[in-house]
């Protein structure tokens, strides 16, 4: 296993810069995920780490290596796509075998780590089939197992859950979980998906039009989003942002949708007018804009009970504390 170190990371295509000077440290064993919209250079900052890019400036390292000039099969790295990539004249062992053999290691060797990787992924009864006659579950598992069987310093994967169905990405998620916590690997995890970032990673690098736009675990990007564009993409529904004023000063200010409780009209410090519900079973989605706003500010709110849309309109108040500012120029989140 191994650290990853980006410093000032840049990518460009002639003129044209898409990945504007990264920095990031991943730990040694560290879940790592690397999220955004489509566009914002997540992918590429992951192909120049396993060298199918070239990086046009600064450096990355795998351990104590600067990797920038190095072949991806000099690395120590392996890879898992978002495409299996399988051979499909091969079976699921020779699948997970093929590339050991072109390494040269020995045929019991190969065997050896074969049907370990078989074991973790419970692909034990399914060595002989060919990929034709698995699932895609069980596709995205033998393209995982055939980076297992390398024992790589570190893992990379580029969206491999985005061809599954949502029951099956979910069943995945946990078997990711899983197999890190077995093999504690240094590991890499791209995804457009903030849930996906949300529960597999220690730490998540968000990026925003080939900037990292904030670095930090899960729940402290969540709670402490520092500008709005991660305030309006992590969480859903987003947060809130809503046109205020603090000090005399224009602000946005900040609430997260399950933040705003209903309460009686004289105690509101808002009230939506109703657009849509979304009951959910334990959770009903309201959408709708502010009263009397002049610019139809939308507002979501999360309530765990039933509301009767016949009203036309909810009366809601939050806590102070939960709520945040920021520049409306910018996008900064404002620290008091």
């Amino acid at each position: 296993m191994a650290e990853i170190s980006f410093r000032n990371v840049r990518k460009s295509y002639g003129e044209l810069e898409v990945v504007h000077g990264v920095s990031a440290e991943v730990a040694d064993g560290e879940f790592v995920v690397i999220v955004g919209p489509s566009g914002c250079g997540k992918s590429t900052l992951l192909r120049m780490v396993a060298g199918l890019e070239t990086i046009t400036g600064g450096e990355i390292s795998i351990g104590d290596r600067v990797v920038n000039l190095l072949e991806p099969k000099d690395r120590d790295i392996a890879m898992v796509f978002q495409n299996y990539a399988l051979y499909p004249h091969m079976s699921v062992y020779d699948n997970m075998a093929y590339g050991l053999r072109i390494r040269g290691l020995a045929r019991s060797d190969i065997d050896a780590r074969v049907r370990r990787a078989a074991e973790i992924l419970e692909l034990g009864g399914f060595l002989e089939r060919k990929p034709r006659e698995l699932s895609g579950g069980q596709r995205q598992r033998v393209a995982m197992g055939r980076a297992i069987v390398r024992e790589p310093a570190a893992f990379l994967f580029d969206e491999p859950l985005s061809n599954l169905d949502a029951k099956l990405r979910v069943q995945m998620r946990a078997e990711l979980q899983a197999l890190h916590r077995r093999l504690g690997t240094t590991s890499l995890f791209v995804t457009h998906d903030q849930v996906e970032a949300m529960t597999l990673a220690h730490r998540m690098i968000v990026m925003n039009a080939g900037r990292a736009e904030q670095i930090g675990s899960p729940l402290d990007v969540y709670a402490n989003p520092a500008t709005t564009f991660v305030a309006g993409f992590i969480g859903s529904p987003p947060m809130n942002l809503i046109p205020s004023e603090r000090g005399g000063r224009p602000v946005l200010l900040g609430v997260r949708p399950e933040h705003l409780e209903p309460c009686a009209e004289s105690e509101a410090m808002m009230t939506v007018d109703i657009d849509l519900l979304e009951p959910l079973g334990s959770d009903t989605l309201v959408y709708g804009h502010l009263a009397g706003g002049r610019d139809g500010t939308r507002v979501a709110v999360r309530l765990h009970e039933s509301v009767d849309a016949r009203t036309g309109h909810l009366a809601v108040r939050y806590d102070p504390a939960k709520a945040h500012f920021f520049d409306p120029q910018g996008g900064q989140r404002i620290v008091s």
